[in-house]
């Protein structure tokens, strides 16, 4: 069982920054992905950016250039450095976990953009 916490949510003003983390309870050293999703109010959960073990990074669309996900397998933690925040960014952002045919999430963290 992988459990995983996210945060480093908040209000920001649109054009700002934040910074996310996901901290995984055990040491990771599979073959395995990680990802942020997030949801807005109203509206499905969506994919926003991805990590492998290999450190290949992949990003939404939406999201591309503006956000950077990486790792510290030291820390067992993932990050999502989010740039020139939108207001429509605002969701829940949760971090998921996928080895061995297995999935967890993380509870999520709210980010909310709005001046």
């Amino acid at each position: 069982q992988v459990q995983l916490v996210e945060s480093g949510g908040g209000l920001v003003q649109p054009g700002g920054s934040l910074r996310l983390s996901c901290v995984a309870s055990t040491r990771i050293t599979s073959i395995y992905t990680m990802d942020w999703h997030r949801q807005a109010p109203g509206k499905q959960r969506e994919w926003v950016a991805r990590i492998t073990n290999r450190g290949a990074t992949y990003y939404a669309d939406s999201v591309k250039d503006r956000f950077t996900i990486s790792g510290d397998n030291a820390k067992n933690t993932i990050y999502l450095q989010m740039n020139s925040l939108r207001p429509e960014d605002t969701a829940v952002y949760y971090c998921k976990f996928f080895a061995a045919g297995r999935e967890y999430w993380g509870q999520g963290t709210q980010v909310t953009v709005s001046s």
